[in-house]
């Protein structure tokens, strides 16, 4: 049996989007904050929600290539 963990890509992609609300609703709002802004902030927040969410799929599935072992039972 392998103790090596694999992420799908399924997997990848819902970490991916998941994370990717969470991080540009931060952007936004700081954005927003420091601009006063809602629209800049938006426009800010949507551009980074792009790009950054397909830099952070292929990020993972670079980690998903890379064996990693499972810790072991004691």
């Amino acid at each position: 049996m392998s103790d090596v963990i694999r992420d799908s890509r399924v997997r990848s992609l819902a970490k991916a989007f998941s994370w990717r609300i969470v991080a540009t609703l931060t952007t936004s709002i700081i954005a927003w904050v420091i601009t006063g802004e809602l629209d800049t902030a938006a426009v800010i927040g949507g551009i980074e929600f792009v790009l950054k969410f397909f830099i952070y799929y292929f990020h993972e599935r670079i980690w998903a290539v890379i064996p990693w072992r499972a810790p072991r039972a004691p």
